[in-house]
């Protein structure tokens, strides 16, 4: 499969099947580091081949790729199974630990969104933990705002967690603004 975006050694295209076992160690980084993430277990592979039989088509996932090594992605995920929403992906981006800061998240996103305007989304809405600093100046960056916070919405290392939710429209100009 071709490159959707290539710039300075960084590759962004599709997840492939031989991509899986890289984009699994990313998230489980996700996870172990418990800015990015409410998830408190590491996922096996077989989570990992499930997400990705759910990540083909219109819910697409896109795989960062610099000289051969996968070193972040992205995914389109369902919003809702209510069919007033179908215009309305979730996203998650992750990157590898010893990726981040280095120009990977940005082109990662901005390419996602473009094929999510391709797959018809008007929006894009994703969650994230207060304290992931670095997601929020990427996501602000991005044109993202701050929609509102779930108070103590979820549980991490016996602690109540706040949740913020972020959105962008998916237009350009007066489509854009909310």
């Amino acid at each position: 499969m071709k490159s959707l975006h290539t710039e300075h050694s960084l590759s962004i295209r599709p997840v492939r099947e031989e991509d899986l076992e890289a984009v699994l160690h990313i998230y489980n980084q996700g996870i172990e580091d418990r800015i990015a993430t409410l998830e408190t277990e590491a996922k096996p592979f077989s989570y990992i081949e499930d997400w990705f039989g759910n990540h083909q088509g219109r819910y697409l996932a896109l795989a960062a790729e610099r000289r051969g090594e996968i070193v972040g992605w992205a995914a389109l995920n369902p919003y809702s199974q209510r069919c007033a929403y179908d215009g309305v992906a979730d996203l998650s981006i992750y990157v590898g630990r010893e990726h981040r800061g280095t120009g990977v998240g940005t082109p990662l996103l901005s390419v996602l969104e473009e094929q999510a305007r391709r797959q018809d989304f008007r929006k894009i809405v994703l969650f994230t933990l207060p304290f992931n600093e670095a997601g929020q100046r990427l996501y602000r960056k991005s044109g993202y705002r701050i929609v509102g916070t779930f108070e103590k919405q979820g549980m991490q290392d016996g602690r109540e967690i706040d949740v913020m939710i972020m959105e962008k429209r998916l237009g350009s100009g007066e489509d854009a603004r909310i």
